[in-house]
């Protein structure tokens, strides 16, 4: 039970059966890459996962970051694991064989970083962080720049951060307060504060290179006089060798979960010498790093999933295995036992977390594809992935994230007390698992972004882009019998989305924006649960596909994949239709209360 927290089976039939992964592999982009090999690369990454991150899942949990001497002291085996993942070229995967990468199709990336996620998501941050921190700077940086800080950062040594959030200015970036200075020198001197910084300081790597954002002095106020610029911790002096760069850890938060990897507050410029360099052009900082918040968004779904199906397999595995209780009209209490996967409730939960985890993880591998599609292809074709990507990365990100947390409660659920103690994994899944409505941008901000952005952008046409691929799943699904009820479904669901989304733009042309927004989560819900739907009714015609010719130790996988199927469109899409009553409602009952009805 210990070392399976996810299924092979279940990635490789999303891969290849429901996403056709294999077809990219034809593009010039990606065909050093064969079937073949991605099956290796997806091995190597669980033999990663199961020798040596999860072996110390537990123990980086119990044995926490802490803040010793200015700096945060992190888990010893952190520096065997960036080495490891730099020498492996997983730091580097994605870029460009001129990058010094591997060009792996992001598709496959992303299914690797699923398995990572799942073994120890804590671990897993560390060189995705740095992946996205480099990142930014080989697309944007200068020449100078790519030579002074790629190379040790895609080796490993050197640790990448994102460095927006400061004390008052939290998921308002246009209030940003560090500051920039241009010197004669060229370089900028920093001052200010970051604070809940992932992997903002520790003592595992020889430098911590931040992606920061900063207002030069004199720029114009909110996010458009945002600029962004490499603050390392230590750097590059006149004679190579590092030097300190001004760059103060303040302190180090104590978490609920996500205990393995340090979130950290910074203080730069106490003595007022700590440099900055500019990334690309002045007060473009924000476009700049929405590139790699875009990125950190399909992550943060990627690890909620990991996280989600760990917990799901540990309680799948107990429920295997524990004997309790006898079947409902069982009356003769002489009678042995069963396990609790027999009883219909336990059933019921387990198919439950199967039909988040499986849908959320479909939804992950898509969102992959259509970045591997944008590259590959040009003009309309690739306009088309790119506002396609756009449009479903609230989704990609909240859904996941809202609802790890319901599945990995269950999984609890179905341990019992048990569950409760730490004695099993699923409590501190459950802690882990928590962080991700919260970070890269909370739910509450990808609804107004879903609502109030994305519905209306380029007016409308990424959202005409969406309903066309759910509307071609809805055909392809009427080509089989077993499906037509579910393809039903789904389009009275996308009739309903329609006629809320209509509703709802009708209040923002009258101007009243704030009704318009108000509930804004709820339509990401009720757009996420439809989405889910659509990549499960895609994962039903995969399997009705399948089925003919499938071997008989196929079978039961492919047959419960139909019935998860089922349960999602019985169990999950009914909840529409309570969230576009609510949706319709002409009762604004949250722009009612102010805060003094919350007083005692």
């Amino acid at each position: 039970m210990a070392e399976r927290f996810f299924s092979e089976k279940n990635l490789a039939f999303t891969l290849f059966n429901v996403h056709d992964i294999e077809s990219l592999l034809a593009a010039d982009h990606f065909n050093e890459y064969t079937r073949e090999s991605v099956d290796m690369i997806i091995g190597t990454a669980k033999k990663i996962a199961v020798e040596h991150m999860f072996p110390i899942f537990s123990e980086m949990d119990k044995n926490p970051p802490k803040y010793v001497d200015s700096t945060i002291r992190v888990h010893k085996k952190v520096r065997d694991f960036m080495s490891l993942s730099g020498e492996g070229g997983w730091i580097s995967a994605i870029f460009s064989y001129e990058q010094g990468g591997q060009q792996m199709p992001v598709s496959v990336y992303n299914a690797c970083q699923f398995i990572f996620a799942s073994a120890n998501y804590s671990l897993s941050v560390y060189p995705v962080l740095t992946t996205g921190a480099v990142n930014l700077i080989l697309t944007f940086g200068s020449d100078e720049l790519k030579e002074t800080y790629a190379p040790h950062m895609i080796a490993g040594k050197w640790q990448g951060t994102m460095a927006l959030t400061e004390p008052e200015a939290g998921s308002s970036l246009g209030d940003v307060r560090t500051t920039a200075e241009l010197t004669e020198k060229k370089y900028y001197l920093i001052r200010g504060q970051k604070t809940f910084i992932s992997a903002g300081d520790h003592d595992m790597t020889d430098n911590i290179v931040h992606l920061m954002l900063a207002r030069i002095k004199g720029a114009p106020a909110g996010v458009k006089g945002l600029s962004l610029f490499v603050v390392p911790k230590f750097r590059p002096g006149d004679s190579g060798a590092l030097e300190f760069n001004d760059v103060n850890c303040a302190g180090c938060y104590h978490k609920m979960g996500y205990r393995g990897a340090p979130i950290a507050q910074l203080s730069m410029g106490e003595e007022d010498d700590c440099r900055g360099w500019l990334v690309g052009e002045p007060h473009k900082g924000l476009r700049y790093m929405f590139q790699m918040m875009n990125e950190a968004r399909i992550g943060v779904g990627l690890g909620a999933v990991g996280i989600s199906s760990a917990a799901y397999h540990a309680a799948f595995e107990y429920a295997r295995e524990r004997l309790q209780g006898r079947n409902i009209t069982e009356k003769d209490a002489t009678r042995p036992q069963v396990p609790i996967i027999e009883h219909a409730d336990v059933k019921r939960m387990l198919l439950q977390q199967r039909a988040i985890i499986e849908g959320a993880l479909s939804l992950m591998v898509y969102a992959g594809k259509l970045v591997d599609l944008a590259h590959v292809a040009a003009g309309e074709e690739k306009e088309r992935c790119e506002l396609l990507l756009d449009f479903i990365t609230p989704m990609v990100k909240t859904y996941p994230s809202e609802m790890g947390v319901v599945s990995t409660s269950l999984a609890i659920q179905c341990l019992g007390g048990y569950g409760y103690s730490d004695e099993f994994p699923v409590e501190q899944y459950m802690r882990d698992v928590r962080i991700h409505p919260i970070h890269e941008g909370t739910t509450g901000i990808q609804g107004m972004d879903l609502l109030g952005r994305k519905v209306t952008m380029h007016k409308g046409r990424a959202a005409g882009i969406y309903l066309e691929e759910v509307e071609k799943a809805v055909a392809a699904a009427r080509a089989f019998t077993e499906l037509a009820a579910y393809a039903d479904k789904l389009a009275s669901a996308v009739v309903l989305l329609k006629q809320v989304t209509g509703a709802l733009v009708g209040i923002a042309v009258k101007g009243e924006i704030d009704r318009f927004l108000a509930d804004a989560t709820l339509y990401l819900e009720m757009s996420g649960i439809i989405c889910i739907a659509w990549q499960w009714l895609l994962q039903g015609v995969a399997v009705q596909k399948a089925l003919p010719a499938a071997a008989a130790a196929d079978r039961d996988f492919l047959e419960g994949k139909f019935i998860t199927m089922k349960f999602f469109f019985e169990y999950e899409l009914p909840k529409i239709e309570g969230l576009r009553t609510r949706l319709l409602s002409q009762d604004a009952v949250t722009l009612s209360a102010s805060p003094r009805h919350f007083a005692d």
